[in-house]
């Protein structure tokens, strides 16, 4: 691959959130010492990075964690915007592939994740096999090779792309960095699936481990208990803290406790495995919270979610991180922090505090 041919690294995001992420991907570009500019229009759902130099592609292409980034779905390394003839938008995107050199595992072509993209999505579902005839023709595709890059196409109108890069590993495996959950049916409310995506785009495999039949786990604010459902659906036992009414079926499995207290102020009477939280209130109180119960020893690992004021989201989040690291610094032992807007969050981010091995 020719490193000219890539000039900026492209980061798919919540719609609304366009700001944050372009704080987020320059404060950790600045941290690798790379400077440069965002592109960042507001509602648009994407943010273009593009450093100051030409080197510090490479160096982020190198060294750049996607697990580092909070605000964003996805981070694709990508060449100038190609500009599409109505009557043949093949030839930019083929030559762009041959400039990216190849060969590539897989083709994604995305859009980004608003109500004025949609209508882009039925163009690309025709589009695509044209597409990837002429890659595979060219020789660009090779799907049976792991961990070879991805290509992707990411559209801006139908007239105007990125081409692209991701790799494995280091970045969303999910066309647009979205997961596509099913809603369980026996799950008593959407919650779920904002634990489920947590459980599956932010702890590592060791950590999933941890997640089996036996562990104990607390669900502070669990009413009606979509969390407690992911918990207890993997056969742990736990003890659900709320003072709202518990979904029944859910009870009926017999490895939920429903405990009526104020999550703020309950303690268990032995140390847990997992403790999680989705209670509404300012996310200060619950960064307190958190660092509570690890500083007494009462659970070993942690999943909360954070709802975060409409000024000052970014700098909400490093505060919040730059809390948690400073009180647990202080204790045995050694916790790494994992900060992500998950697409099924809203106005809030996902934190994982997870001990190191």
């Amino acid at each position: 691959m020719s490193p000219s041919a890539l000039a900026a690294l492209l980061l798919y995001c919540r719609a609304g959130f366009e700001k944050e992420c372009a704080q987020d991907i320059t404060q950790a570009a600045e941290h690798l010492g790379v400077a440069g500019w965002c592109k960042a229009v507001p509602d648009t759902g994407w943010v273009l990075f593009q450093p100051a130099e030409a080197e510090g592609i490479t160096t982020l292409r190198k060294r750049l964690a996607f697990a580092d980034l909070c605000f964003a779905r996805q981070m694709v390394f990508v060449t100038p915007a190609l500009k599409l003839a109505p009557e043949n938008r093949l030839p930019p995107l083929l030559q762009a592939a041959q400039a990216l050199g190849g060969p590539f595992s897989g083709l994604w072509l995305e859009t980004a994740d608003t109500n004025a993209a949609k209508e882009l999505s039925g163009f690309c579902r025709k589009f695509e096999p044209h597409l990837k005839k002429a890659l595979s023709q060219a020789g660009l595709l090779s799907p049976e090779q792991a961990g070879l890059p991805r290509l992707h196409a990411f559209f801006i109108d139908s007239a105007t792309a990125y081409a692209g890069l991701s790799r494995p590993g280091n970045s969303s495996s999910w066309p647009m960095g979205i997961p596509r959950l099913k809603m369980p049916r026996e799950a008593p409310s959407r919650s779920t699936l904002k634990l489920a995506e947590a459980l599956l785009e932010i702890l590592d495999e060791q950590a999933r481990a941890q997640l089996r039949p036996g562990r104990r786990a607390v669900d502070l604010g669990a009413s009606p208990g979509g969390w407690t459902w992911q918990l207890a659906h993997r056969g742990m036992k736990v003890a659900a803290v709320d003072n709202g009414p518990m979904d029944k079926t859910l009870m009926e499995s017999g490895l939920v406790e429903h405990l009526r207290a104020d999550g703020f102020t309950f303690r268990p009477r032995h140390p847990v495995d997992w403790l999680v939280c989705d209670m509404v209130d300012k996310p200060a109180r619950v960064v307190d919270l958190i660092a509570r119960w690890f500083e007494r020893g009462d659970c070993r690992a942690a999943i909360f979610n954070l709802k975060l004021p409409m000024k000052r989201r970014f700098e909400e989040v490093q505060l919040a991180r730059a809390v948690l690291q400073e009180r647990l610094s202080r204790l045995e032992g050694s916790w790494r922090i994992v900060c992500r807007q998950l697409y099924h969050d809203r106005e809030e981010v996902t934190l994982a505090i997870l001990p190191r091995a």
